[in-house]
């Protein structure tokens, strides 16, 4: 099957489930976007361009933490950034304006805006911030967001760090201990801190005052992720644990990063490119079924609870669960896939 067929094809199972209106659905149409604009499939282009162009005001919205969701998120700034809703960039200045001036901890992270004084933060949130506020930086021309966006990722990456394994941990003043960082290495937490990295290495202007920064940081973890990749080629949901069980979305933007460094020469491919080769093989013949569905992703996780166990890697082992279809997936496999084509892999 070609590779952007099969992500094609993962996106409308996505869609036969239930509504797309959650930020891991604008995962899935940023993911979608791409795969559409590699296949030069204006069917697809289309299908983008109505589902994030009933955002803000055209789809009843669930809760967010952050106010970009509500403009379309990654999605809507990556489609703007290459050409499109040109007629909504003001709209979308107006979201980028309100994450500039959203409620921020004491380390300059971005923080859980309806509990502010506890200073929680959590790693998922440069998914949130980073890809949205770089390519409306680079849509409208503001280095305002682009440097809103590195610098979000920076500080997250360094405060979350883990020196003693190069991995990073999800959160912070979730536990009885409100001071504490969860103890986890957790899969799709790395994978959202990966994600915001890569976004930076591969659409950072050559000249920006960021840009060494940034592949430094994404060459750290990529080394790091590939440590803990397993003998089968997949990556565990504690990915310190041998006991783990394999957690596949957390894999899949693995894949799509370290797909991605190989490609822009950051990554040797000596080092990387049969790691890189036998996950994406892994991922594809263990976690899709023929119809499909995706397996083995984690739930919806931030410092699980487990009692006293709360943030401890046995809760995120055992508070949380594996799920089929579960939704964080859709759009990390779908980027996964439109990275591998990119890297010449047009058939899977």
């Amino acid at each position: 099957m070609k590779t952007l067929e099969l992500s094609a094809a993962l996106f409308e199972k996505y869609a036969s489930l239930g509504e797309i209106d959650n930020y891991y659905g604008l995962l899935a149409l940023f993911a979608l976007a791409q795969t559409a604009r590699e296949a030069k499939d204006n069917t697809l282009t289309e299908t983008c361009v109505n589902m994030l162009g009933m955002y803000p005001d055209k789809i009843q919205h669930p809760y967010y933490n952050f106010a970009n969701y509500k403009i379309g998120g990654a999605g809507k700034a990556w489609m703007a950034y290459t050409g499109f809703f040109k007629n909504q960039k003001e709209s979308i200045r107006e979201y980028a304006e309100k994450t500039l001036s959203a409620p921020v901890s004491r380390e300059n992270i971005l923080c859980r805006p309806d509990d502010i004084e506890k200073n929680k933060i959590w790693v998922d949130t440069v998914y949130a911030v980073t890809p949205f506020m770089l390519y409306t930086g680079l849509a409208l021309n503001e280095e305002k967001y682009i440097d809103f966006s590195a610098q979000q990722c920076f500080n997250m990456y360094e405060f979350f760090l883990d020196k003693t394994c190069g991995l990073v941990h999800q959160s912070r003043g979730y536990m009885k201990n409100k001071a504490r960082v969860s103890q986890d290495h957790w899969s799709r937490g790395n994978g959202w801190m990966y994600l915001g990295l890569t976004e930076l290495v591969v659409s950072l202007p050559h000249n920006s005052k960021h840009r060494r920064k940034a592949e430094q940081y994404f060459k750290d973890l990529s080394h790091a992720i590939l440590e803990y990749q397993t003998p089968k080629g997949i990556w565990r949901q504690e990915l310190t644990s041998e006991y783990a069980w394999d957690e596949s979305s957390g894999s899949a933007l693995f894949l799509y990063g370290l797909g991605a460094g190989i490609r822009l020469g950051l990554l040797d491919n000596n080092i990387f490119e049969k790691p890189y080769q036998k996950g994406l093989s892994a991922l594809v013949q263990n976690f899709i079924t023929d119809d499909f569905s995706t397996l083995m992703s984690c739930e919806g996780c931030l410092c699980p609870e487990a009692g006293d166990a709360t943030g401890s890697i046995k809760a995120y082992l055992t508070a949380v669960h594996p799920k089929t279809n579960e939704p964080h997936s859709y759009g990390a496999f779908m980027l996964a896939l439109v990275e591998a084509h990119r890297n010449g892999i047009t058939y899977i």
